[in-house]
């Protein structure tokens, strides 16, 4: 100690003592800023961290040697040899470097001493080697205890500086180290040059390449300024490094105030160490309350004011151990005061660990709301098609031996006059009110649901001993359903008609059973309506062939299977064929010739109707070319067709495509058609009748509204139903209501044709009656197109033969 104290006193100029110790103090707080900015970066901005890390450090080493050396006088003159000079500087920036990089390496606990112990090492060898670069005229000896000492000193400084820069990025921190590796940079150069003893030798001559003191000034002079360059440098990136430290922690603080989710970062043991305001809301604590709290404390509280389910102890315990695997956790809680949250725990790198809290209250809501609308009915609420599938499917696997599952299905008769006449909202209020009546005639367990429309179906299981029958059930609903119904000051009366099947008897498919159960409801419906009718076996036979003939009919037009018959119409007081009627008859290649009545209905039923209805009236029109002028056709039009947009154009086109003139063709509805849409359908016969085509109304008196009609339009005709003139001579409600219909028509001046006739004493009424025309057989059934030319040769004979 002695002869270190004597070496800084004797042999050293004090003033460059202290530049030095401030050269060294500098380039240390450079190296250590230089290396928490290594240590914050990864990949290759840390290694151009390191890189200028290492450049700082060693040349702040080898500028605070020389400096000392140029205070440090032996008493004989000193030169500096240039080669080991720029080797010693090397030998600084480059082990200097390696401790740094090997104190940032994570392969061990011990890697920051390490490198310290480098960097000691790296000033050592930077010192030896510059002490080989003096030369001297004479000998140098050394004390080999106070060399060992002053490594020791370098290697356990360096050792203390390093590791207190890893541990530590605060400016207390980045002090102490830059003072630790100041003192282990300085230690060592005092203690290695009191070790040092000269003995003049003036024999001894000087290396060629060496630089005097003056010239080694200068270049510890840009050394230093390169230090201080440096200094500026991490001066400035330091500060550009806390702005935008600061500002991206202005936006995280946005970030994390700002989520949707409550979000907490918890430590090792659980305790809460973050939390944003969206998690002090949900918790129902502030922040200052729950930071460095247990989150165990904080469940125990919720569950204090009753807002936690379940044991918090074994609940926190859970969680954790789940964080101790390293395991990614979700649980859902159910509060107590009906909201459900969302938690999810997330280990994080190093212990610890994060966790979200969602309020999914509003979500579960809508997803439950959603998924009852999917299987739900909008304007009734009841369970739609898809959702009585399942019911039905339950309960069929619920029934046991004893038990019978009925499925109804129910038609509303009537529904589609209260739509026509009072709209569609009254429509909708009506199915309401019956979809309410319906639920309230079932037991609990049963299922109402709405197919569509206005069809309904229900799904009744029980037992056969206790349980109330399909039948008594069907016969309520009957009676429910037709009780008269106050909507909007309307009073509407409808009905219902039901079909039922029974599983496991009909069979214990749901598809079938519903199908059963629907040729149930048309057998109801054909039967009369109002009622309900049981599924039989030869339900499903008469389905089975009824599907058959509708395939064969939708073929039968591309077949030509199709054919026109004629039915001549005849003035009562001449006796002339005045036109003919067109009837389709269907020539089935197997079956032979089908009755209208049997395949027309179904036709309207598939909407077969409007492509044959259209080649009727083409086939018409074109046939009747060949007639003599004068001669009409008349075609019967379906209610169905008058739902097409274009019957118009249809018409028009069969007219335009045959050639006939259009007074030639009389068209012929029923009141049916006028019902349907009593406005759009006049408006349509009104376009009609302005190209000069002749409108009858067919079937009159048969309909309760037929008398307003004739106001409504300026009907051609009027034909009498077949019904009255087949009962004239035998009941005079008959005769009365020809007779009415007969003067109407005079007074109006529409003519009138009788259907149906087939006596001559029919005929003598009608004729006595004032009747204009008459069709029937009496004068000649419907006959092949092949035959008008005959029957229009032959008319008058006929006629006066049973006049």
């Amino acid at each position: 100690m002695f002869q270190l104290l004597t070496c800084l006193t004797d042999t050293h100029d004090w003033r460059l003592v202290l530049l030095a110790g401030v050269v060294c103090l500098l380039a240390s707080t450079v190296a250590i800023s230089l290396f928490h900015r290594a240590q914050a970066a990864i990949g290759k901005a840390r290694l151009l961290w390191l890189v200028s890390d290492a450049a700082a450090a060693g040349c702040g080493i080898w500028a605070t040697h020389f400096i000392a050396m140029l205070a440090y006088d032996p008493g004989i003159g000193a030169r500096y040899d240039v080669e080991l000079t720029i080797v010693s500087l090397l030998c600084a920036v480059l082990i200097t470097g390696a401790g740094l990089h090997l104190a940032l390496r994570d392969f061990s606990r011990w890697s920051p001493v390490l490198g310290g112990v480098v960097v000691g090492g790296g000033i050592a060898a930077m010192h030896y080697m510059g002490m080989l670069a003096v030369d001297l005229p004479g000998w140098v000896s050394w004390s080999y205890p106070l060399v060992v000492l002053s490594i020791a000193f370098g290697a356990a400084l360096g050792a203390l500086a390093v590791s207190t820069a890893t541990r530590r990025d605060d400016w207390s921190g980045t002090a102490i180290a830059a003072v630790l590796l100041t003192l282990a940079i300085v230690s060592h150069h005092f203690t290695a040059m009191a070790a040092v003893s000269v003995i003049p030798d003036p024999t001894k001559a000087g290396s060629l390449l060496s630089l005097s003191p003056g010239a080694l000034s200068l270049v510890v002079a840009g050394v230093a300024i390169f230090i201080l360059g440096l200094c500026l440098v991490a001066a400035v990136s330091d500060r550009r490094s806390k702005d935008i430290v600061r500002k991206q922690k202005v936006l995280l603080d946005a970030a994390l105030q700002g989520m949707s989710q409550g979000l907490c970062v918890c430590d090792a043991e659980g305790r809460i160490l973050l939390c944003n305001e969206r998690y002090t809301g949900i918790a129902g604590k502030s922040a200052a309350s729950l930071i460095g709290r247990s989150l165990l404390d904080l469940l125990r509280y919720r569950k204090e004011i009753g807002d936690f389910r379940g044991d918090p102890v074994e609940y926190f315990e859970r969680r954790m151990a789940d964080i101790t695997q390293g395991k990614t956790s979700e649980h859902i809680l159910e509060t107590n005061s009906g909201r459900t949250l969302r938690v999810i725990d997330q280990p994080m790198k190093g212990g610890g660990f994060v966790t979200t809290l969602e309020d999914i209250t509003q979500w579960q809501r809508a997803q439950a709301r959603i998924a009852h609308m999917a299987g739900h009915d909008a304007l009734t609420d009841l369970p739609n098609r898809t959702l009585f599938h399942q019911e039905l499917r339950h309960a069929l696997k619920r029934t046991k031996r004893a038990e019978l599952v009925a499925v109804l299905c129910l038609d509303l008769d009537h529904f589609k006059d209260v739509n026509d006449t009072l709209g569609h909202p009254i429509g909708d209020e009506l199915l309401k009110a019956v979809a309410r009546r319906l639920s309230d005639s079932v037991r609990e367990g049963d299922t109402v649901a709405r197919l569509g429309g206005d069809e309904f179906a229900i799904v009744q299981v029980g037992t056969q001993a206790d349980a109330p029958s399909p039948s008594a059930l069907a016969a309520r609903l009957v009676e429910k359903i037709s009780a008269p119904y106050e909507i909007q000051g309307h009073q509407i009366i409808i009905g219902t008609s039901i079909g039922i099947s029974l599983a496991p008897h009909d069979s214990s498919d749901p598809d079938q059973l519903l199908k059963n159960a629907d040729m149930a409801l048309y057998r109801a419906k054909s039967d009369g309506r109002g009622g309900f009718r049981f599924f039989e076996e030869a339900m499903d036979a008469k389905a089975r062939a009824r599907r058959l003939l509708e395939l064969d009919l939708r073929a039968a037009l591309s077949r030509h299977e199709l054919e026109l018959y004629y039915q001549p119409i005849t003035d009562v007081k001449s006796g002339i064929v005045t036109g003919f009627e067109a009837l389709v008859r269907w020539n089935h290649p197997s079956r032979g010739l089908i009755p209208p009545m049997e395949f027309i209905p179904l036709a309207e039923e598939t909407g077969l109707i409007i492509p044959i209805g259209d080649w009727v009236l083409a086939q018409a029109c074109k046939e009747a070319t060949s007639w003599p002028d004068g001669t009409r056709v008349a075609v019967n039009l379906s209610a169905v067709q008058f739902k097409s947009r274009h019957l118009t154009e249809t018409v028009l086109a069969a007219l335009s495509n045959s050639g006939l003139a259009a007074d030639r063709l009389e068209l012929e509805i029923t009141e049916t058609v006028l019902l349907r849409d009593s406005d759009a359908t006049i408006a349509v016969l009104h376009k009609l009748r302005d190209h000069g085509i002749r409108i009858s109304m067919d079937d009159f008196g048969t309909g309760y509204s037929s008398l307003s009609y004739l106001r409504s339009f300026p009907f051609d005709k009027i034909k009498i139903d077949k019904s009255f003139v087949q009962e004239l001579a035998s009941r005079s409600e008959s005769m009365a209501i020809v007779r009415a219909v007969t003067g109407l028509g005079k007074s109006l001046g529409i003519p009138t044709t009788a259907e149906g006739v087939e006596t001559t004493e029919q005929l003598a009424i009608l004729r006595s009656e004032g009747c204009t025309e008459i069709q029937g057989y009496l004068v000649s059934p419907p006959r092949p197109s092949a035959d008008v030319a005959d029957i229009l040769r032959q008319d008058e004979e006929q006629y006066a033969a049973v006049a």
